[in-house]
């Protein structure tokens, strides 16, 4: 196994290094396939101060070879010095290969980071994927995995209220009957979206990223697969299946940017298509909104038990506030964004909040809600507005105000903000919702950056955010003068239930439909010349 793999990394550096056309420059780099394999199995033969491949390297400035000999060096690209370490340790790993299918996943993601840092990022993450799957294939731990999603997918998912989280998290929370329910729906929420994920077309399935996306879910599904058999009444099963889940949160932590790049990946080799645009708009919303769910559980039940209170939100049951201040949230999102607008722009617009509560007049608006996920709407929403008016207005002395009404119903609570800066034309207000027509320019994946920035992925992220508890978040727009933004959200807790994406036909008929002709007439810029046209 060692072997082959040796040889699979060391063949797939060397044609990466050339797709790039830095061949040259990396030959030093790479091993003949038996002395490969053999340092692999003896990696105590490794020189310990350095971190190089044997034959050592050409010696430079600080231990490094000649800047002329580093990959982009001519280009003028930063030293991947990071990128030979992280290969170093994906090839210790492979000396002694992992028990755990986690082991392998961490190694293939190590091979590629490594691979970007030597290399061009998108034939290095291929080359990286080859390795992975190599890993994967060889690994028993991993052959049940297609059973259990087939198991698991086979059931709907169970959507919670806003009133049983609550309920549920109160001062007699139970950890044995979260755990008991968390096992059994996990993998049902993780399952359904699998099964979708491999009705995407090929051409998406194939790229790098997605692949990686994949092989996250499937390993914290294996990871969950652990706890169906534990004692429910045994504290330490509870304590590893609480930290188990800590880690599922953190291995997803970088799933939407991954994704993300997972589509750019598939533009930029096979451009545009209309009918897969419209599958991979679909799948993303129900991808992203299935994710949010799980969070939403994982949260709840690392926040409850895990033996600590936030001290900064004593009254907070996990990760939701029953006595939310809308208004409070409301300001804060608009102070960071007044932060980030004055930073870029040494302007900002100013805030006008006005309160509308039908049912207690005199009383401020509070709701049960999460208030991250509040924040994170009206955040969005707020930058958008500040980058318009300040843009919109750059030679006016003031800028007019942004203003927000929140209205208290017998069902709705809404959050309408208005704003001042030229409006968007109305054949564009679809597409800010889409995630295949981002105009920002294409971000680099682990600069430490904002991890949206740049994907156009916002508002429509925002809006899953709003319809998970049957609400929904609407843009209208008037042309040359402004943009309201409006946030629906349901005021009574019971009927804030999660809405929750399920696999079934009707899902996969949706995958399958081919794009119809229009059965509207298209104008042309130029009308027909029917004198040319003879009757018969």
């Amino acid at each position: 196994m060692q072997l082959q793999i040796g040889r699979l990394l060391e063949q797939h550096l060397t044609t990466t290094a050339t797709i790039t056309g830095r061949k040259g420059r990396v030959k030093w780099a790479c091993l003949p396939a038996p002395s490969f394999s053999t340092w692999c199995r003896a990696p105590s033969h490794w020189p310990a101060t350095s971190c190089f491949f044997p034959p050592r390297p050409p010696v430079g400035v600080g231990g490094r070879p000649p800047a002329s000999d580093w990959p982009g060096a001519a280009e003028g690209g930063a030293v991947p010095f990071r990128g030979w370490r992280l290969l170093q340790g994906c090839c210790q790993s492979l000396a002694e290969p992992p028990e755990s299918a986690g082991g392998l996943l961490q190694v293939g993601r190590a091979a590629e980071l490594a691979c970007r840092g030597l290399a061009g990022a998108g034939a290095a993450a291929a080359a990286a994927m080859r390795l992975l799957r190599c890993l994967l294939k060889g690994h028993s731990a991993l052959a049940g995995a297609p059973k259990y999603i087939e198991h698991f997918s086979k059931f709907s998912p169970s959507p919670l209220s806003m009133k049983q989280f609550l309920d549920f998290g109160s001062s007699n929370a139970c950890e044995k009957t979260s755990f008991t329910f968390l096992r059994q729906e996990l993998p049902v929420r993780l399952a359904n979206i699998m099964k979708e994920i491999n009705l995407l077309p090929d051409r998406v399935l194939s790229t790098p990223s997605v692949q990686l996306v994949q092989s996250w879910y499937v390993q914290s599904l294996l990871d969950i697969m652990v706890f169906l058999d534990k004692d429910p009444e045994d504290q330490g099963t509870l304590g590893q299946f609480t930290n188990a889940l800590v880690t599922i949160r953190n291995r997803h932590n970088d799933v939407v940017p991954t994704m993300a790049q997972g589509v750019i990946e598939y533009k930029e080799a096979y451009g545009d298509d209309p009918v897969t645009n419209q599958n991979i708009q679909y799948f993303l919303d129900r991808f992203y909104l299935s994710r949010i769910s799980i969070r939403m559980l994982i949260n709840q039940h690392t926040l409850i038990f895990d033996g600590s209170t936030n001290p900064a939100h004593p009254k907070h049951i996990g990760s939701i506030d029953p006595n939310c201040n809308v208004s409070d949230v409301v300001r804060d999102a608009y102070d960071m964004s007044k932060l980030l607008c004055d930073k870029y722009y040494m302007a900002s617009p100013d805030l006008e909040i006005q309160e509308v509560n039908a049912n207690q007049p005199d009383q401020s608006i509070h709701m049960v809600y999460v208030p991250s996920h509040l924040y994170h709407m009206l955040f969005e929403l707020f930058k958008n507005a500040m980058r318009a008016t300040v843009e919109s207005h750059e030679s006016s002395l003031t800028l007019p105000p942004i203003k927000v009404m929140v209205s208290l119903g017998q069902e709705d609570l809404s959050i309408r903000m208005s704003d001042r800066g030229g409006g968007v034309p109305l054949r564009k207000i679809e597409r800010l919702f889409s995630y295949m027509y981002s105009t920002a320019p294409k971000p680099e994946l682990g600069t430490g950056g904002t991890p949206l920035a740049g994907f156009g992925y916002g508002l429509p992220i925002s809006r899953l955010y709003a319809k998970y508890f049957q609400g929904d978040l609407q843009l209208f727009s008037m042309e040359g003068f402004g943009t309201d933004a409006v946030i629906y959200l349901k005021a009574l807790s019971t009927d804030s239930v999660e809405r929750l994406p399920v696999y079934n036909k009707s899902a996969w008929r949706h995958y399958q439909t081919i794009q119809e002709a229009d059965d509207w007439c298209v104008p042309s810029t130029e009308p027909k010349n029917t004198s040319t046209y003879r009757v018969t």
